[in-house]
């Protein structure tokens, strides 16, 4: 075969392994640039976390870019979603990423802001509060497993670096 047919039947095989839910193409957080989430998750095990510039967990975003230091190497991409659906989020996506970026250091990706809740919620969360629990506050943390199947859905007091998240991002990683 041809090396072109072969990339575009591979091709064909990772978009059909994709679950439909991460087949989404979005926004980074104030900036033009676009990420299609079934590239930047394939074969990987996902941290997806609500997130909100005003909340009182709002220093989990330290545990969530040490987790991403520490485990992307191994496999673990975070993504970070921030939304004003419990009203604690800053209505500038400027101001809410010089929050990420500048006070705690993330680098792992941030996305425009979208509702992670009710019928208004972006399909990613559409799909796992089907799957398991819409976000109930800020920083829930949904994590997926290297096949795109939800694993567990975590509530907002659960630090991410820490049992029992830390444990299961530890076991999946190794899998």
């Amino acid at each position: 075969m041809k090396p072109l047919v072969i990339a575009a039947l591979l091709g064909a095989a990772s978009a059909q392994a994709c679950p439909d839910y991460l087949n989404l193409e979005l926004r980074e957080l104030a900036s033009t640039t676009r990420h299609n989430l079934c590239q930047l998750t394939e074969g990987k095990v996902v941290l997806v976390v609500n997130t909100a510039s005003y909340c009182g967990y709002t220093k989990q975003f330290a545990s969530l870019e040490r987790l991403h230091q520490q485990y992307a190497d191994k496999g673990l991409v975070v993504l970070g979603f921030p939304s004003n659906d419990f009203n604690q989020e800053d209505g500038s996506e400027q101001k809410a990423a010089t929050l990420c970026r500048r006070d705690y250091g993330v680098t792992f990706p941030m996305f425009n802001f979208s509702h992670v809740k009710g019928a208004d919620a972006n399909p990613l969360f559409k799909a796992l509060a089907a799957q398991s629990k819409a976000p109930d506050w800020n920083f829930n943390k949904y994590l997926i497993g290297r096949d795109g199947k939800l694993i567990a859905r975590f509530n907002a007091g659960q630090t991410p670096d820490r049992n029992p998240v830390l444990r299961e991002i530890v076991q999946h990683l190794g899998q």
